[in-house]
């Protein structure tokens, strides 16, 4: 919400609206307040933006602004405070539990990684020693052979991951083809951030979408004699009728925009001060196109390592798997002959564990087995889950996208509308159903102006915006009306400096 400057006359311009929520005037709430015309002007458009108020035409050509939702304010008052405070503890428990979700991700996919390698290693190193002190224990040996293959091979695996992935590579300095010289590495992506965005993405590529588009609509205002309609808001932002009403009402009060009626009724919007620019730079709008949304990617990490933080994730399910299975089926060891004839691998975590604690079986249970499997499922399913919510959402861009498309071929030409020609080019703006697609937007555009329905030759429909090219007749004069010059800032009159 804007800042007022005079808060006992918005209190009054507020309080005449409260008792004439139906519908007042400018003229009406000078009469009521007796406040300056001026002065009424600029905050009439704030307390329309705070408290969501409807704009219509009357006869007279005058702006009628009403309230047939409420008297409500957006931004103050008990139930707006608590829905900014519950939004603060949101995201404060949303950033704090990130954080420490993100924590919990490093310490349990590298920390198992490691101490399951560690334990591969050690298992390999004891067999290897068992295997050249005795040959005579070749068959039991053999008994548990499985899990000393699983180790062995396992630990491969780690190896390849381990040292000869891009993960760990460090920036080290390397020969560049012909040139004698050597020059740094780039530097790769900590490994860190890369987990992360294997996880959680990349963060929302829309983040500054608020201000792109402010000022792609501001660009515009600029190029167009400080004028824009309600149909051109719609096709730069792509919003429905609706949601741009409240959009624009919500400009004026942000950039000083007030309403004005042309001489057919036809509401438009007028930004003055808007257009008292000391730069030069040409504000020459292209066409009727404003920017549209980036699609969300799954990761910016390359294919290959997200590949290989899937095999990091695997090596902890196979060996929390493992653990689970021979833990609760071999349970407890009580012997070396045990031992040796159990899974070799299990066996000898059991005997370590031992040394540590007297129930090492329960340990193996959770800490070895269930933790770990479920971590490593859970490690998979977050980004399977945000994988559907991203196609989910660029679906809904691509939507948003297509809007702006779709609404500016209508503003472009309106007499003569042809739902199948309405095809961007731009991935970002074709939504997977096209054919549904077009149809709604021109169902959207017709809460705002309903067209005229006709066949062409080929047996499908053809909509004529009759209501809107007069509109566009009117807007086009009433900018022609607009005095040249309105935006010269004029000569330097004064100048600190001198």
């Amino acid at each position: 919400m804007e800042q007022v400057r005079d808060r006992e006359a918005y209190r009054k311009v507020t309080d005449a609206f409260r008792r004439r929520r139906n519908g007042a005037t400018i003229a009406d709430i000078v009469a009521k307040t007796a406040l300056p015309l001026r002065t009424v002007r600029e905050l009439v458009p704030v307390a329309a933006d705070e408290y969501s108020a409807r704009l219509e035409v009357t006869e007279s050509g005058e702006i009628l602004y009403s309230f047939p939702h409420g008297f409500v304010s957006k931004y103050r008052g008990f139930r707006a405070g608590l829905r900014k405070a519950g939004e603060k503890i949101k995201n404060g428990i949303k950033t704090a539990a990130s954080w420490g979700f993100k924590v919990w991700i490093m310490v349990m996919l590298i920390g198992y990684f490691i101490f399951f390698m560690l334990i591969a290693l050690a298992a390999l190193l004891l067999s290897f020693a068992a295997n050249s002190s005795s040959n005579n224990r070749s068959s039991r040996r053999g008994d548990g052979i499985g899990g000393l293959y699983l180790a062995s091979g396992i630990f491969n695996l780690i190896i390849r991951i381990w040292f000869y992935s891009e993960l760990l590579k460090p920036a080290a300095p390397y020969y560049r083809g012909r040139e004698t010289a050597f020059s740094a590495r780039p530097k790769s992506r900590p490994l860190y951030k890369a987990i992360f965005s294997f996880v959680f993405g990349d963060g929302d590529p829309n983040a500054d979408w608020p201000v792109r588009e402010k000022q792609a609509v501001i660009a515009y205002i600029q190029a167009n004699h400080g004028v824009i309609s309600l149909p051109e808001l719609m096709s730069l932002t792509g919003l429905p009728p609706d949601k741009a009403e409240s959009r624009v009402t919500a400009y004026c009060a942000e950039f000083g925009g007030l309403p004005e009626a042309t001489e057919d009724g036809t509401v438009v919007y007028r930004f003055d001060e808007l257009l008292l620019r000391a730069d030069t730079q040409n504000r020459s709008f292209p066409g009727l196109s404003g920017p549209i949304k980036r699609l969300k990617s799954f990761s910016t990490n390359e294919k290959k390592l997200n590949v290989w933080i899937s095999l990091i994730n695997a090596v902890n399910l196979v060996f929390g798997s493992y653990f689970l299975y021979n833990a609760l089926n071999t349970g407890a060891i009580l012997n070396q002959a045990e031992f040796n004839a159990s899974s070799f691998l299990y066996g000898f975590l059991y005997m370590l564990l031992s040394q540590v604690t007297a129930a090492p079986l329960p340990v193996i249970i959770m800490a070895m087995g269930f933790v770990p499997l479920i971590f490593s499922l859970l490690f998979w399913l977050i980004p399977g889950l945000r994988f559907v919510l991203n196609k989910r959402d660029n679906e809904e861009v691509r939507m948003e996208n297509f809007r702006k498309s779709g609404f500016g071929r209508i503003w472009g030409a309106p007499q003569s509308v042809r739902p199948q020609e309405i095809v961007p080019q731009a991935a970002e703006c074709r939504p997977q159903n096209l054919a549904a697609a077009q149809d709604r937007v021109i169902k959207e555009f017709g809460a705002y102006a309903n067209p005229d329905v006709s066949l062409d030759e080929t047996g499908k429909p053809v909509y004529a915006f009759g209501e809107l090219d007069r509109e566009k007749a009117a807007l086009e004069k009433y900018r022609a009306g607009i005095a040249p010059g309105v935006s010269d800032l004029g000569k330097i009159v004064f100048d600190n400096g001198e």
